[in-house]
């Protein structure tokens, strides 16, 4: 009985260590923010926190990191899905509705070619895992970190294979921060403020870098800009949707699932709370704080995932995920320009 108690009590203080280094570096990375030269660049904390997850959880000892795996772990699950359904007050019905067709059209063709592209290039030009596939394209799809963590909630993949597409959504989501708006400066794509808003809204990867580009433009294509991006976060709610339905349907013809389809409560959370935002029923200083909370959560669960992840895990995955995101950025400059020359001059 005394030696089931004192394995309880470890389990319990291993569960605390975990979360509480979660916790910790998750502040730091907060702070670093908001330095003025991590401001200007667009790199949010939720970025911040994964690559210091990953130092920390590779420079320090074995002894130390297994104590922090049933932290870790709570948070990458629990504390992570609490935080996707909270993004949901950073949406209204209202915001989709103010961008109108033109700004929807867009984002939908956007979200699903890009999406569809991924996952084909990756299995079939890059002979890449399906799972690391469609997490790379989701990133580049939809919004970036939060879309990938999403998806990973419902693929339960090895977490690894996240961080590697969050690295990509890094990298192509950064360059396309500062050249969005220096080709607009150019004069090359011809394009007024909010039709470019629609383009940026539409193409770039995550939400901050969406702000910082549109930003970059002038104020009217920023607002456009923001608004069009969250029609894509609205997308994710169908998109892992139609996954759980596609995985249940594989696992049930590979006989090892009973067919029924498990929807993440944080699918439902997230419309609530969408749902609950739309009808104003908050201040605006009360959503600006829960939106705040939530990327303090968003981050804490960011650390937890770099702290399990191990740099040997990239170089197991090689080159192949950075090309496909290449690829898909290229879709999405090029692409994204075209859809939204054609959709705006239709309407």
């Amino acid at each position: 009985m005394s030696s089931t108690l004192l394995y309880t009590e470890k389990r319990i203080s291993s569960s605390y260590f975990g979360i509480l280094f979660s916790i910790l570096i998750a502040i730091a990375a907060i702070f670093i923010a908001q330095t003025s030269f991590v401001k200007s660049s667009g790199m949010s904390p939720v970025v911040i926190g994964i690559i210091m997850g990953i130092i920390f959880g590779n420079a320090l000892p074995s002894s130390i990191s297994e104590k922090l795996n049933t932290g870790t772990a709570f948070a990458t699950k629990y504390i992570l899905r609490t935080a996707i359904i909270f993004y949901g007050f950073r949406i209204t019905f209202q915001n989709i509705l103010e961008v109108g067709a033109p700004g929807l059209l867009v984002s939908f063709i956007m979200v699903i070619s890009t999406l569809l592209l991924g996952i084909f290039l990756g299995k079939k030009l890059f002979g890449m895992d399906s799972d690391l596939a469609l997490l790379t394209a989701a990133g580049s799809a939809i919004c970036g970190a939060a879309a990938v963590c999403a998806t990973e909630s419902v693929l339960k993949n090895e977490k690894h294979k996240s961080v590697v597409a969050i690295s990509t959504v890094v990298l192509f989501g950064t360059i396309s921060m500062f050249l969005f708006p220096a080709l607009y400066h150019s004069g090359i794509l011809h394009m007024n403020s909010d039709v470019f808003g629609i383009f940026a809204g539409g193409s770039i990867h995550e939400v901050a870098q969406v702000v910082v580009a549109g930003n970059g433009a002038n104020e009217a294509a920023a607002n456009s800009a923001v608004i069009v991006k969250m029609t894509r976060v609205m997308l994710l709610v169908p998109v892992l949707i139609a996954l759980g339905f596609f995985i249940v349907r594989k696992n049930k013809s590979n006989g090892t699932s009973s067919g029924k389809f498990p929807l993440p409560y944080f699918v439902l959370g997230f419309i609530l709370a969408a749902g609950i935002n739309s009808m104003n029923l908050f201040s605006s200083h009360s959503i600006e704080t829960i939106n705040t909370a939530d990327t303090f959560l968003l981050t804490i669960a960011m650390c937890a995932l770099g702290l399990e992840t191990q740099i040997s895990k990239f170089r197991e995955a090689g080159t192949k995920p950075i090309q496909l995101a290449g690829i898909l950025f290229l879709w999405l400059l090029f692409g994204g320009f075209f859809v939204t020359k054609l959709v705006t001059n239709f309407f």
